[in-house]
């Protein structure tokens, strides 16, 4: 996968998002660091160290967000390091999010945009953001294309560079943009073997347009790894919050048995080819038409060494197929995508935190 001095060498392991921005196509995602997610956070200088690493083994693209409480800060950090590491030689790609609080929506005006992302700058420590992901709780309350139309002005400013959305139907993305005359680059959506709701409404909007998923959830916080092969399901209380979300999609995917039986499939298919099962469940997402690439939850250096064998790995249509006789035999998660999170009553909205940008 990578060179001796860490860089990303295989072609297949990145992709051009935009005109002369590519990406790598596994994304370390920054959920796992924010306060409130573990029980038991990271302290700073081990994340910072970590981050380091996982950059000098080419996994040099990194996402974060604007209400992912203290990853921002630390991502700045991070990126300050790296520069007196590496003398700027190799570029960082940090995604961050825009997503105002769900009760703030009535009043999100031009300058709570621009607000957001001034402080995201100022956070990371840069000139510009390389890519916004945009998302809007309740498109019913607030005007969310004007706060849209003011995103798009700050990326004629040269504040932003990219604007991608988050959670977003095809409309909503369609409407992003025709409304703001933009291209909506990316959509990042929840997308992996127990979850393949982006293969239902955005699909006709995938090959007919610009717009790229980047996919989080391809691990299910961990369930879609060896470790879980022949488990119990976990106890309550979960050790965080990844757990909590994907041991509801296990229960929409059809329960522990069902998911225990695509497990094993997974490690069956991995032993074949000398991976893990984790390997096989990132490369299923990286294989999917439209998908520019995978996010990786913030871990150790050895657990994404084995994850970043996905990259290399070739899946057959055999093993695709063994694959897909599981997901097509599952009741779900059924409906378009984060429609079961949206319902704020459900089980998947309950869990959801609305007004972290407040903080």
């Amino acid at each position: 996968m990578s060179t001796g001095s860490g860089a990303v060498e295989h072609p297949a392991a990145r992709f051009e998002l935009a005109p002369g921005y590519a990406i790598c196509r596994l994304i370390v995602g920054g959920w796992q660091l924010s306060r409130g997610h573990h029980r038991d956070a990271v302290a700073p200088d081990d994340a910072v160290e970590r981050l380091v690493a996982l950059a000098d083994l080419g996994l040099d693209t990194f996402d974060c967000a604007d209400i992912y409480t203290g990853v921002e800060e630390l991502y700045g950090r991070f990126l300050e390091r790296w520069r007196t590491t590496s003398g700027g030689a190799r570029p960082i790609r940090i995604h961050t999010k825009l997503v105002p609080d769900l009760t703030a929506l009535a009043t999100v005006d031009r300058g709570y945009v621009e607000g957001i992302v001034h402080r995201s700058l100022g956070r990371l420590g840069v000139e510009a953001l390389d890519l916004v992901q945009f998302y809007w709780w309740d498109v019913d309350v607030g005007d969310w294309l004007s706060a849209v139309d003011a995103l798009a002005d700050l990326q004629r400013a040269g504040k932003v560079r990219h604007i991608g959305a988050t959670n977003f139907t095809a409309a909503e993305v369609r409407a992003m943009e025709e409304g703001a005359g933009i291209t909506v680059v990316s959509d990042q959506v929840q997308y992996s073997l127990m979850d393949r709701r982006p293969e239902h409404g955005l699909a006709g909007h995938r090959s007919a347009s610009d717009t790229r998923l980047l996919c989080y959830g391809a691990l299910a916080g961990g369930f879609l790894t060896s470790g879980w092969r022949g488990k119990p399901p976990p106890a309550e209380p979960l050790a965080n919050r990844s757990l909590t979300k994907y041991r509801l999609i296990i229960d929409e995917f059809g329960g522990w048995e069902a998911y225990q039986a695509l497990l094993a499939e997974m490690v069956a298919v991995g032993e074949e080819h000398g991976v893990e099962a984790s390997a096989v469940a990132l490369r299923f997402v990286l294989d999917q038409p439209g998908v520019a690439a995978a996010l990786v939850g913030f871990s150790s250096v050895e657990r994404m060494r084995a994850d970043a064998a996905a990259l290399d790995l070739e899946l057959t249509a055999e093993d695709h197929a063994r694959l897909r006789a599981h997901t097509d035999a599952a009741p779900g998660p059924a409906g378009d995508v984060f429609a079961l999170e949206r319902d704020r009553h459900g089980p998947h909205g309950r869990i959801m935190k609305y007004d972290l940008n407040a903080g």
